[in-house]
């Protein structure tokens, strides 16, 4: 598991786990912030017993002391077949970004997103991480991220807390194979919808992507 990045980021973790002690809390959910600012790998804390065990997969309270948006707009689930599966890389464009909340139910999968924020220090950088039927391990994606997976086994499942929308005008995606990203796949590429083949590169679509994906360019949220 990567840990809790910064100084100030891992005293808000010991922080966060104290007033849940504190409070006798012992089905919080574990927060791990990633190099990338606001994403967050967030792992169950298992109590188990004769019949199995229980967790807590999501809390609106633990969400908002993370900083991150708590706003479920919508759930998906997504079926796949076969292994080597790709879907992606996806995003919204403000004026409606996402948030998601992906997990895996099923097989197991890499999840990958990706940083769009123009003023990021970490502006088109990615991380990878494995999402298991048996970790039951989540990634919360932060908005203006692009983001993508590939299935390892077949008949994955997967499901998405989305935090907008779907608005199709808003829609956009990077090539999962684009050279100027460096994305690993673990598998050859077996299956991958036609849409997303021919995103653009982002060399030709790099200047728009920052102009609409500024905070400039944002409106305020009531």
């Amino acid at each position: 598991m990567l840990p809790c990045s910064g100084s100030a980021q891992r005293k808000r973790c010991r922080s966060v786990r104290s007033r849940r002690k504190e409070h006798g809390d012992s089905a919080a959910m574990i927060f791990t912030e990633t190099k990338l600012k606001g994403a967050f790998i967030i792992d169950i804390q298992r109590h188990e017993d004769p019949r199995g065990f229980f967790a807590r997969g999501f809390c609106q309270r633990e969400f908002e002391e993370h900083g991150l948006k708590p706003v479920i707009a919508q759930g998906n689930i997504a079926h796949n077949r076969g292994k080597g599966t790709i879907r992606g890389m996806h995003f919204q464009f403000p004026p409606a970004p996402e948030t998601k909340l992906v997990r895996c139910t099923r097989g197991a999968i890499v999840d990958v997103i990706v940083d769009l924020r123009p003023e990021s220090a970490t502006y088109l950088q990615h991380i990878a991480v494995e999402l298991t039927g048996d970790n039951y391990r989540a990634l919360y994606v932060p908005e203006r991220f692009a983001h993508g997976y590939q299935t390892l086994e077949d008949n994955t499942d997967t499901s998405y807390s989305v935090g907008e929308f779907y608005a199709p005008g808003t829609e956009g995606g990077l090539l999962y194979n684009d050279p100027r990203l460096g994305l690993e796949w673990p598998l050859s590429v077996s299956v991958i919808s036609d849409k997303d083949k021919v995103w653009k590169p982002l060399s030709e679509q790099e200047t728009e992507l920052k102009t609409r994906m500024s905070l400039k360019m944002e409106p305020a949220r009531s």
